[in-house]
């Protein structure tokens, strides 16, 4: 038998399980200020909703569960459909979009929803990535104006204000811009998610390494020449979103900057934490389903991105037949807990926790008395731990101090000194 957990995944210790609860009580509490109602979808989803192609990169890191029983005949397996139905959920945007089409007659519109679950990726895990962890989302269905978005950027940097982060961006941009861009330099649209995937790189590797990538991926060179035009000489250093509307104005969407600009300036003039939101020409989120406003969180404690989401107005229509716009935004839950565990960070107390001890061979009287007193204690909302005392008690209120109680209360047996 194996103690450790599967690669990937792991065991929660109690320091962990109470900064855990706090944040998804918090998030529940700040997301319902929002007017976001809280939803389940099962962990499991149809196999053919998964592999859609909307998934991007993450239709590759599928856990795949095996038909049972009487469905799965080895004889008759010929190919992997033979095999497969179902599978874990990658994320909780492709539930999301299946529910509604599935309940949308019961629910209001807009709807605003808040959902938290495990997910599941066959990926290699590393600091504050895992195969299977918990997402914390919120989606707004059926508003395709640009409140959708200043809400849940709102909603997000609220949250993450009040767990005390400070300094951090909201990068923002629009996957419209990157089309824009690719027609502008004559990219087919076979070729788009490449370009895409390696503009995303340019914060890492520079224009020089950009420019080679693109040469050597097979790009014509006068489409390379005119990317790196706008991308190579710090070209787009001031004023960078209506330089680019200058250049790729025969090309954008109708009001597609002007959205942008609208987002951005509301949410920097209603924010209550301390961010700044900016523009990034090059921010590409992984998704597939996008198709307008995408955006991060980028944090200086992290690495990399902490939150991420955009619009994805195509999705739920290939449920339903009917176009339905939605838009929304995921905290990384995995990575926060990560940062918080890093800093140490202790969960305000509500009022005083106490530990009773209690002596063993304590009478029917005392016990009862004991027991009586914690509930009183429970009742006006303490913490009360009921606990056997140990011979070495001072290393047991050491250890239940740790624990987080700090008030200690003992019963002892009746020939003794209570």
């Amino acid at each position: 038998m194996k103690k450790k957990p599967v690669t990937g995944m792991k065991d929660v210790l109690p320091e962990e399980g109470v900064i855990r609860n706090y944040v998804t009580a918090l998030a529940g509490e700040t997301y319902s200020r929002y007017g976001f109602m809280s939803i389940e979808t099962p962990c499991v989803e149809h196999i053919e909703n998964l592999t859609s192609k909307q998934g991007g990169e993450n239709e590759k890191l599928i856990f795949k569960i095996l038909k049972r029983g009487g469905k799965l005949d080895l004889s008759e397996v010929k190919e992997e459909q033979d095999l497969v139905e179902e599978g874990l959920r990658y994320d909780l945007t492709l539930p999301l979009s299946r529910y509604y089409s599935n309940n949308a007659q019961n629910l209001p519109s807009p709807f605003k929803a808040f959902q938290m679950g495990s997910v599941f990726r066959a990926e290699r895990p590393q600091k504050g990535r895992f195969r299977q962890f918990t997402q914390c989302d919120i989606d707004i269905l059926g508003d395709p104006t640009y409140l959708a978005e200043v809400e849940l950027i709102t909603a997000t940097t609220t949250l993450l204000g009040r767990l005390d982060f400070k300094g951090f961006k909201v990068r923002i941009n629009d996957r419209r811009i990157l089309s824009a861009l690719a027609e502008y330099a004559g990219v087919s649209e076979e070729k788009r998610g490449l370009l895409f995937i390696i503009l995303d790189k340019l914060d890492k590797i520079g224009p020089d390494a950009l420019k080679e990538e693109l040469l050597s991926s097979d790009f014509d060179a006068s489409g390379v020449d005119k990317i790196m035009e706008i991308f190579g000489g710090g070209f787009l250093s001031d004023d960078p979103l209506h330089k680019l509307q200058d250049i790729l104005k025969d090309h954008l969407a109708e009001g597609c900057i002007e959205n942008l600009e609208t987002i951005m300036k509301l949410v920097a003039q209603v924010k209550n934490a301390d961010f700044e939101v900016v523009f990034d020409p090059v921010l590409v989120r992984g998704m597939g389903y996008y198709t307008g406003t995408i955006f991060e969180i980028e944090m200086p404690q992290f690495g990399s991105s902490v939150a991420g989401g955009g619009r994805y107005d195509e999705m739920i229509g290939r449920f339903t037949g009917t176009p339905t716009p939605a838009v929304g935004f995921s905290i990384g839950f995995e990575r926060i807990i990560t940062i918080l565990l890093e800093e140490h960070f202790k969960v305000p107390e509500k009022g005083v926790s106490t530990a009773i001890l209690l002596e063993k061979g304590l009478d029917g009287e005392k016990m009862a008395a004991a027991m009586k007193e914690a509930a009183d204690l429970r009742a006006v909302g303490s913490r009360v731990l009921l606990v056997w005392a140990n011979k070495n008690k001072k290393f047991q209120k050491e250890q239940l101090t740790k624990a987080g109680y700090d008030e200690f209360r003992e019963y002892y047996r009746e020939e003794l000194k209570h």
